[in-house]
């Protein structure tokens, strides 16, 4: 058994046999917070002995400088500190080395302190009071040809040294290595992107607690048509989250289309508060963030009207329209293929099939809106430049997020809008969605 699924497993036994019960939602268990910390250091050494040395290797560059101040890190930085670092210290300063492309990586931490135990430090400052210096000792004991840093004008997440950072490293090496500094920004989105198994064996557990959340905030248990309003139930997410323990990377948007009321595409996001009638249909944008991982899902609920049982059938065609557009977009997703290509291409196939679609896809994992490909964007419809000429990897994780149009006949041929979302793996070749997905309306009865 691979050892951070073990610590997981060995950590929710311990607390039931303790008497004191791990948080739940439902079917998705929610650790302790010293238990979350033991599974993120498991996985954090795995990443680094596995994920770095690959990603060195593909990209042919046999150092890799990572640094950020307290208060402003690099966000690589932040996803290798350990998990009782809130913060980096002073300044932070990882060296990764990969001396012949064989051996192991070396991991160095130019810092006072070790970076918990992944990372030894190696500067006394007693012996060389200057820490920059130290690390110009470093880089010129091991004269590597290429030394990564995390600069990008494509970007943000592999953007993370600041100016002042680079100017200063850059003074402090010698003429002959500061020809050899190239953009590390291969390095730092394969990071950042790249699943390890041990992440999504438990990945599927935290989509579930959102998707049950999700459930609950969408049914009868929380919205009394006439009373509820749509920021109430925004709050009542945000309190949900809380009562588990867990953090929102994002405040939860609920918005309402019905009839007779036509709305632009960004009132539904950004729109007044409105009280929830029957007859409403109600939908809902929700993230999370658990383990270092972020959860980002869109679901729709029907309030049913007095009479009735379910929703209207234009209603429930509408949303399977919606599923068939996320078929036809996962069905494209290859391995070195673009984010433009797979937009244009899954966009031509809708418009074949008569489906008004709009694409909005976008990676997931240690940030909501993660690193990797843009799949369009909701006002790019033609493609994005630059975040969506990169490529598919193998072993990445996406929010699957899109919106189609269609008439109700019920509702006098008015149009509705699907928007959905929902976390999904490429591995291989394949599309999975890592908790399934809404396959039919939610109901308010």
């Amino acid at each position: 058994m691979r050892r951070s699924i073990l610590v997981f497993s060995l950590a929710a036994l311990s607390v039931v046999l303790s008497g004191q019960p791990a948080m739940s939602a439902e079917s998705g268990v929610i650790l302790p917070m010293r238990e979350r910390a033991e599974v993120v250091n498991n996985w954090l050494v795995e990443r680094l002995d596995r994920v770095v040395p690959e990603l060195m290797r593909e990209h042919g560059v046999d150092m890799w400088i990572v640094l950020g101040r307290e208060y402003n890190e690099d966000p690589v930085l932040e996803t290798m500190l350990p998990a009782t670092w809130l913060s980096a210290r002073r300044r932070t300063i990882l060296v990764f080395h990969d001396p012949d492309g064989a051996s192991e990586v070396e991991r160095l931490a130019v810092a006072r302190y070790s970076v918990g135990d992944a990372f030894e430090s190696a500067w006394n400052p007693d012996e060389q009071p200057d820490q920059w210096a130290r690390l110009v000792e470093i880089v010129e004991a091991r004269d590597p040809h290429r030394i990564a840093l995390n600069i990008s004008p494509t970007f943000a997440l592999a953007d993370g040294l600041s100016h002042s950072q680079f100017n200063e490293l850059r003074q402090a090496l010698p003429l002959r290595l500061r020809d050899r500094i190239v953009p590390g920004e291969a390095l730092a989105i394969g990071w950042l992107e790249r699943r390890i198994p041990e992440e999504m064996e438990v990945y599927a557990s935290i989509c579930r607690i959102a998707h049950e959340i999700m459930a609950e905030a969408l049914s009868e248990r929380v919205i009394q048509p006439g009373v509820t309003t749509t920021h109430d139930v925004q709050w009542w997410c945000r309190e949900r989250i809380r009562e588990l323990k867990l953090t929102a990377w994002f405040h939860p948007s609920v918005s309402i289309q019905r009839q007779k009321e036509d709305s632009d595409f960004l009132d539904l996001f950004t729109g007044d508060e409105q009280v929830i009638q029957r007859g409403d249909l109600v939908h809902l944008d929700f993230g999370i963030t658990y383990l270092r991982l972020n959860t980002d899902t869109q679901q729709m609920t029907y309030v049913l009207r007095r009479g009735e049982t379910e929703p209207p059938a234009g209603l429930q065609r509408a949303f399977a329209i919606g599923n068939e557009m996320q078929d036809i977009l996962t069905e494209r997703f290859a391995e070195e293929r673009s984010g433009n290509d797979v937009l244009v291409d899954a966009l031509a196939e809708a418009k074949a099939r008569g489906v008004n679609a709009m694409v909005y896809t976008h990676p997931i994992g240690y940030h909501g809106h993660g690193a990797g490909p843009a799949i369009g964007m909701w006002d790019k419809q033609g493609g994005v430049p630059g975040k969506g000429d990169y490529p598919i990897h193998n072993r990445t994780a996406y929010s699957i997020e899109l919106s189609i149009t269609a008439p109700v006949p019920e509702w006098n041929g008015q149009e509705v809008r699907i928007m959905l979302e929902e976390d999904a793996y490429f591995e291989d070749g394949r599309v999975e969605y890592i908790d399934g997905r809404q396959l039919k309306l939610h109901i308010v009865r």
